[in-house]
């Protein structure tokens, strides 16, 4: 291994490290997601073609998620004063006992939590306002990367072709060529598979007569795009709206749903490809850290990062030591 290339992995792991340490996960993938909607937009001929789209598919992403989180506000109060009651009255007929007995009792503890957490407010509206600021940056530095991805040496007459500042900056842009090709393919797949799984979702809960398609179906599909736990948060709201109708409609659902997650693995293996698979306690732990380390974003992007780190490691080959005689 060269030392250009050898330093460029050093930069590259120093700002996996910083990007981490500084929380600025949802500016990575957010830069990420749009350099990756570009290129679909674009159709690999007009970039012109590919920002137009992109401004438009904004505006309409912005304006969806505003008037889902409005429904979702309204209807998730709902669906908790529905579902407790019916989980509660047949946790007590088998016996089991749960840590509240009714919308009101929940809705108490929750007020609890909230006002310990008044304190801190301040604190809240400084980090929303930071993951917004992080969000719009995200969003330039897309279309800014898309249109000029050069990163000046080359354009540079004082430059050197061959100096170390010249070669380290073509490492460094492997390493990221690189990282966001693990980013288009665990990110692209992971979307298939959950537009793939919403929609077989959607068509049961519609099958079913099941209350609040509309919002189980969005929340189905953005937790689809978290590895693991999405799955967890979104089968578990199926299956405690599906109390609301009877027990045996929730049997019904947790079985579907285990038949839905059978299917996802072999979407995955199929999708994906067996060398993105990694260790399930590796993932895990690369989860956890995710999100202690970002949030959401974390979660997002530890597969990716899982990849990349395959990626380069498989690519370099340990030098074959000789034992004296």
């Amino acid at each position: 291994m060269s030392q250009p290339t050898r330093i460029s992995y050093v930069i590259m792991a120093v700002l996996l490290v910083l990007i981490g340490w500084l929380h600025l996960g949802t500016l990575v993938l957010t830069a990420l997601f749009g350099f990756f909607a570009l290129q679909v937009f674009s159709f690999g001929r007009s970039k012109f073609l590919g920002v137009a789209l992109y401004v438009v598919v904004v505006a309409l992403i912005g304006w969806g998620l505003f008037y889902f989180s409005r429904q979702a506000y309204l209807t998730l109060p709902k669906i908790a004063e529905t579902t407790i009651p019916a989980v509660a009255e047949y946790a007590e007929r088998q016996g089991i006992e749960l840590p509240f007995t009714d919308y009101a009792s929940l809705k108490t503890l929750a007020i609890t939590e909230v006002q310990q957490d008044v304190a801190n407010a301040g604190r809240h509206a400084r980090e929303a306002a930071f993951k917004f600021v992080q969000l719009l940056i995200g969003l330039v530095v897309a279309v800014s990367l898309f249109l000029n991805a050069s990163w000046g040496s080359e354009n540079d007459p004082g430059t050197a072709r061959d100096s170390l500042y010249a070669t380290v900056v073509r490492e460094l842009s492997l390493r990221f060529q690189t990282f966001f090709r693990s980013f288009a393919k665990v990110i692209g797949a992971q979307i298939i598979i959950s537009v793939i799984n919403t929609t077989l979702t959607g068509a049961f809960l519609l099958w079913n007569g099941y209350p609040y398609v509309t919002v189980i179906v969005v929340l189905t599909f953005l937790c689809g795009l978290l590895p693991i736990v999405g799955n967890i948060i979104s089968n578990t709201l199926i299956v405690f709206v599906g109390f609301t109708i009877s027990p045996r409609m929730a049997l019904i659902a947790l079985i579907f749903l285990m038949v839905i997650h059978k299917l996802e693995y072999f979407l995955n293996s199929k999708i994906i490809g067996d060398r993105i698979k990694n260790p399930m306690w590796l993932t895990l732990i690369g989860l956890v850290l995710g999100e202690k380390l970002m949030g959401i974003p974390g979660l997002i992007l530890a597969p990716v990062v899982l990849h990349y780190i395959k990626v380069e490691a498989s690519r370099n080959k340990v030098a074959a030591t000789t034992t004296p005689v």
